[in-house]
């Protein structure tokens, strides 16, 4: 089978990919660390974000490769809205105390 002429979210390499980008990601908070005394991240903070990020990714992948190509930007807008929705409700509480 030739690998080129497939998407590369066809590819089971692209999870390779996708856990790089998320380490890579959560290298920023990590060196921001280092710089600043106002960020303060533990063990559970790295572990939760970088499985929200790969997670996300990692359904994004899923899901597209059950549905045509031309949805494929309304799953990745969906996943994105999700995704940050998530991720503000921890750090802040929106909707509930989960961030406060």
């Amino acid at each position: 089978m030739n690998n080129k002429s497939h998407p590369i979210l066809m590819r089971n390499s692209v999870f390779i990919w996708i856990a790089l980008a998320t380490a890579a990601l959560l290298l920023l908070p990590a060196a921001a660390m280092h710089f600043s005394n106002e960020m303060k991240w533990g063990a559970m903070d790295f572990a939760l974000m970088g499985l929200l990020i790969f997670g996300s990714a990692s359904a994004f992948v899923i899901t597209a490769r059950q549905i045509p190509k031309k949805y494929w930007f309304i799953l990745g807008a969906a996943c994105a809205v999700l995704f940050l929705f998530i991720w503000a409700e921890l750090a802040v509480g929106i909707f509930t105390n989960l961030g406060s």
